[in-house]
């Protein structure tokens, strides 16, 4: 049963969590063509091939210090507001002290972090969407089951499901964000591509820690 995070295990969410973005790249592209440049997909291939190269075993930071830089890293990524919230919710997992290794609760707490500094970035909020529908599920997903004392796989996989759901329900949702915010309902339909980008990447967190 996996109980903490190490660098290895970390970098082995991201890798995998990159994985499926790059398999997902031209569903996200689509998506991403109903209301704004089609180019959500390509923007988060780069995105996350910087993050793998940022996070690493062998980096000599400490895990606070790694994110931070990653985070930072994926925001001079070229693509507009998809790598920039990204790279900040990255560096604001950062914002607070992790230690050496990960338990679930840090992982809450870092994860928490993450999402305040991209609260604090966007005025997108669940129900707007955005990547904000599948984002802020999955963090409390992870907080409940933290607070539950539940092991890391479990509370990642439960954050996986609720952001895959979260991202669903964009689907039944106008989009107030954004170029999409100007087509109206003609964005009633099709999942936005941000929060699908997010559901992929939890999905492939899951993944990488799911137990045998």
């Amino acid at each position: 049963m996996t109980v903490s995070l190490s660098k290895p295990m970390l970098a082995r969410m991201f890798a995998e969590a990159a994985k499926l973005v790059r398999e997902h790249c031209e569903e996200l592209s689509r998506l991403d063509s109903i209301g704004g440049d089609g180019d959500h997909g390509t923007t988060m291939v780069r995105a996350v091939a910087v993050l793998e190269g940022d996070i690493e075993p062998a980096n000599g930071a400490s895990l606070s210090e790694m994110l931070a830089r990653a985070g930072w890293s994926v925001m001079g990524v070229d693509g507009g507001a998809s790598s920039a919230l990204l790279g900040t919710f990255i560096a604001g997992m950062g914002d607070i002290e992790l230690g050496e290794e990960l338990d679930c609760e840090r992982l809450a707490a870092s994860f928490e972090a993450g999402l305040r500094a991209v609260s604090n970035r966007t005025k997108a909020r669940p129900g707007d969407k955005t990547m904000m529908d599948a984002l802020a599920p999955a963090v409390e997903a992870v907080r409940v089951a933290a607070s539950s004392r539940r092991p890391i796989a479990a509370a990642l996989k439960e954050a996986a499901d609720a952001a895959a759901a979260g991202a669903e329900s964009t689907k039944h949702q106008v989009a107030r964000h954004g170029r999409a915010k100007y087509l109206g309902e003609k964005t009633l339909g099709h999942a936005d591509a941000g929060a699908t980008s997010i559901a992929l990447i939890f999905r492939g967190f899951a993944t990488a820690v799911a137990e045998p």
